[in-house]
């Protein structure tokens, strides 16, 4: 297989930006099944430094009741991943930011794996975050197919994460670091515990290799800035897809809900 030659926009983000990072997580086909392209869009001029967009799953088990409502809908709009690949061609059309694409691995293991890097990289998406992806299945049998794709791959680390396998994500990861900040589903929270704050000053003190944007409970200015304060940054799900279910217009209710994040 030969080197898909591109710049990986991820790496051009945490080379140039340090700090407040955002990135927001959206559904695929979610709340109607052309949305995708145009909530990128709003987000991208709203601000925002890097997308996730989740891969419709009949099962996801790690997500909240939202994200999970959100999945199921999307999937009943008719959301494969063949499409999302193809909205993702359209995307690029104006959207410069990252596009990461978030989800299980049983869709990616369907599609075909090495099918689906290079058509990722094609379309346009720089990185994947594939939660329930074995670290040493990926190392053996993946990791030189994402790189010859130019996709950055991404793990997820937890309050329970050991030191050493925190350092083994470290030393095979390039772009970022995906910190959950609690052993629960996703889902907006009110603030951070004071266990959660320990756990983000010894993350601190690792001095990681790669930067790390904390994810899980972040929902308002308060949890983004708390978040901001440990890590590049934070990324925000559930709350942003609530906002899309009861919004009536994206390109207002998109900014204003951008703009209470980060002021």
């Amino acid at each position: 297989m030969e080197r898909i030659e591109t710049m990986n926009r991820i790496h051009e983000l945490f080379e140039k930006k340090k700090e407040n990072i955002l990135s927001v997580f959206y559904t695929a086909g979610y709340p109607n099944l052309d949305d995708t392209v145009s909530i990128a869009q709003h987000l991208e001029r709203a601000g925002v430094d890097m997308i996730e967009i989740g891969i419709p799953f009949s099962d996801p088990i790690a997500d909240g009741p939202v994200i999970q409502a959100s999945s199921k809908a999307a999937i009943d709009n008719g959301m494969t991943l063949k499409l999302l690949l193809k909205q993702v061609r359209e995307i690029r059309n104006t959207v410069k930011i990252p596009i990461v694409l978030m989800g299980y691995v049983n869709p990616v293991l369907q599609y075909g794996m090495d099918n689906f890097f290079p058509d990722a990289s094609a379309a346009g998406v720089d990185g994947l975050i594939l939660p329930d992806l074995p670290f040493d299945e990926y190392k053996d049998m993946y990791k030189e197919k994402m790189e010859l794709s130019s996709l950055y791959n991404t793990f997820l680390i937890s309050p329970t994460t050991s030191e050493d396998r925190i350092r083994k994500i470290d030393h095979a990861t390039n772009g970022f670091i995906y910190t959950v900040s609690s052993s629960s589903t996703t889902g907006a929270k009110k603030g951070f515990l004071p266990e959660q704050l320990e756990y983000f000053k010894r993350l601190k003190s690792l001095e990681l290799k790669n930067s790390y944007l904390i994810g899980f409970g972040i929902s308002d200015g308060e949890t983004f800035s708390s978040a901001c304060n440990y890590s590049a940054g934070a990324i925000v799900g559930s709350a942003f897809i609530r906002m899309l279910a009861d919004s009536k217009n994206y390109s207002t209710d998109i900014p204003e809900f951008i703009k209470l994040l980060r002021p």
